[in-house]
């Protein structure tokens, strides 16, 4: 009896773990980067899920994005930038390449969440995270989003 309860048990949980995963993606934006004249092999997505209180959960994934260390000129750690509906730029975070974070494969991954609508998602690689405004060259950008109602 308690195999068939736990058999059940398991059904269910992937059931609802499915449903969940099929309902974050249906509402969800997804758009991938553009190609990288900075790093070239680089490829990305962002994808983009509005809540109930009017924020925004961002998940990036990129592979093959170089060590940021290996770029020319050298730099510490890629940052990630949000462009938000009144066209100002601010910082959500970093993507840091030096340290065991990626993989050997080149796989990085980010998730935030944030109060301004992204309008635009791009990637730099900087000396310093935590700068208010962009200093070195786009590495990886989103064209324009168009979020999903």
């Amino acid at each position: 009896m308690k195999t068939i309860t736990n058999l059940t048990r398991k059904i269910m949980l992937s059931l609802a773990t499915g449903l969940m995963l099929f309902v974050f993606s249906a509402c969800a934006t997804k758009v991938i980067f553009l190609s990288s004249a900075v790093v070239p092999a680089a490829q990305g997505t962002v994808t983009i899920k509005e809540d109930g209180n009017k924020n925004y959960f961002i998940k990036i994934q990129t592979k093959n994005l170089a060590d940021s260390q290996k770029l020319t000129p050298p730099k510490n750690v890629y940052v990630v930038w949000l462009v938000t509906d009144n066209n100002s730029t601010k910082n959500i975070g970093q993507i840091i390449s030096t340290s065991g974070s990626m993989s050997t494969k080149l796989k990085s991954s980010f998730e935030t969440v944030s109060s301004f609508r992204p309008n635009k998602i791009f990637i730099t690689a900087e000396n310093e995270a935590d700068i208010s405004y962009p200093y070195s060259e786009v590495v990886l950008t989103t064209d324009f989003i168009s979020l999903k109602n």
